[in-house]
């Protein structure tokens, strides 16, 4: 994640609790218990930085006020491909079917909620395909927190499913996800989808 400033970005415990909605020993408390890092001054008072109250935020799934989102930008990685899923046959399965097809593009796979997370703040894929049914994961909660955090870019999701109604369906797609398909998964149709992104994709760099 890059940050378009010259200068580093420094809160007092008072201004983080303002943009959080929260009061001031709260803030502290979160500081005194090493949940989020901060310096002390010479006078006793602590600071934080943008970047160290971004990665807390993140990390506690607290969606980013607007104060903080300008200045942002995420280092898309459009030549790479995420495929998230515990089925560990079926992530195995996606992923080697879309190299043999996309053999330019790099790849990477987690099983876990956790894993997924710890990849996407790190290498920042320009395209998830995302089995929302990970256990002990809200996968429509994971998928709006992809799309409208800042700093993981704005790449794009496709939704993978075990339970097929159109309830689901709406509200992932409500949720941000670009594409949704259930399992068993139609492989040239998702292949094709993620070739269409793609498309779109440099079609846009190219305006």
């Amino acid at each position: 994640m890059s940050r378009k400033s010259d200068s580093v970005r420094i809160f007092s415990a008072l201004e983080v609790a303002k943009l959080c909605g929260v009061v001031n020993q709260t803030s502290i408390n979160w500081i005194r218990n090493g949940y989020l890092r901060a310096f002390t001054t010479p006078g006793g008072q602590y600071r934080v930085s943008l970047e160290d109250l971004l990665e807390f935020l993140q990390n506690r799934g607290i969606k980013i006020p607007a104060e903080l989102q300008q200045g942002i930008t995420s280092e898309t990685d459009w030549q790479s491909i995420m495929v998230i899923d515990d089925d560990s046959e079926i992530n195995k399965l996606i992923t080697r079917f879309l190299k043999k097809n996309l053999p330019n593009y790099n790849f990477f796979q987690a099983f876990d909620g956790f894993e997924a997370g710890a990849i996407i703040t790190d290498k920042h894929p320009g395209f998830i395909i995302l089995d929302i049914d990970l256990p002990g994961v809200d996968g429509h909660k994971l998928c709006n927190t992809i799309k409208s955090n800042p700093a993981f870019g704005k790449p794009f999701v496709i939704a993978i499913t075990g339970m097929e109604d159109n309830d689901t369906q709406q509200r992932i797609l409500h949720e941000g996800a670009d594409a949704f398909f259930s399992k068993p998964l139609d492989m040239d149709r998702l292949k094709d989808t993620v070739k269409d992104f793609i498309a779109k994709l440099e079609a846009e760099y190219e305006h």
